[in-house]
């Protein structure tokens, strides 16, 4: 079902429930005692305020109601999701889309609204499932579609830095200086190297795009600290892991005095 409705916006349900059926005010008489009227009234109320203890209070009431309509069941475990997911008790309002979706599994917005909890509990395959199955159900979703081609950019550079993780620089099958060995043994140490060399390279080239001679003094100063670290390695004293760091804070010293303050 396209469009169902705004699931953040309460008043929406409102509108949604703006029938309700009352057998005592159509006929005038009481309804069968065998088949009492469930009253939806407290619920719509709570929602429209987006009042969200009474949405829990009366709209679980509704929902606890085995006589209550499928159809307002599901209306009403929307609202208390939204009261849920806004009190940030995140796998309750997730507990409650899920119950919603196994009442009507063709509402796109609920998968998009899940997938986005799914998100913000880490959950990132779920979550791009559920931003997925939107698509499907409305194309032309525009919450789902920017979630998942955010989502799906976001999961490409973590597989990116994944590829990477505890890997130096340069290629470890040709290290043959015992530094280069102790960098590569060492996760700490090669994470250490490749964000050094990634920051040398980025200063490097924004300081030889405004003076060429910058940019070489810049990469012989790196020259001239790997030169000291690969002489210096091994000697008593010698704390390499302490030298990259210090090296690592200099240049984020220069980035930061190079770099022009944002705009506020």
């Amino acid at each position: 079902m396209r469009g169902y409705f705004d699931i953040r916006n309460m008043i929406a349900i409102v509108v949604l429930w703006a029938v309700i059926p009352h057998a005592a005010l159509a006929t005038g008489a009481e309804p069968p005692a065998k088949d009492p009227q469930v009253d939806a009234a407290p619920c719509v109320a709570a929602a429209a305020t987006s009042d969200d203890d009474r949405i829990v209070e009366f709209c679980g009431a509704l929902i606890g109601n085995d006589k209550t309509a499928r159809a307002d069941r599901i209306k009403a475990l929307i609202a208390r999701a939204g009261a849920f997911e806004r009190k940030d008790l995140v796998d309750r309002a997730i507990g409650d889309y899920s119950t919603a979706l196994w009442l009507d599994p063709t509402i796109a917005d609920l998968y998009n609204a899940r997938g986005e909890l799914w998100r913000r509990k880490g959950d990132r395959p779920k979550a791009l499932q559920d931003f997925g199955t939107a698509i499907k159900l409305n194309p032309d979703h525009p919450a789902a579609r920017g979630n998942y081609k955010s989502l799906a950019q976001e999961l490409e550079r973590l597989g990116a830095l994944m590829a990477v993780h505890n890997k130096p620089s340069f290629n470890c099958a040709t290290a043959r200086r015992p530094v280069d060995k102790a960098i590569c043994a060492s996760p700490e140490l090669a994470n250490l190297d490749r964000e050094l060399n990634a920051l040398n390279t980025k200063l490097i080239n924004a300081a030889g795009r405004d003076s060429p001679r910058a940019g070489r003094a810049l990469q012989r100063e790196q020259d001239a600290f790997i030169a000291r670290r690969n002489a210096e390695y091994g000697r008593p004293g010698f704390d390499l892991q302490k030298a990259m760091r210090e090296q690592l804070n200099h240049l984020l010293a220069i980035e930061s005095h190079s770099t022009p303050p944002a705009i506020r």
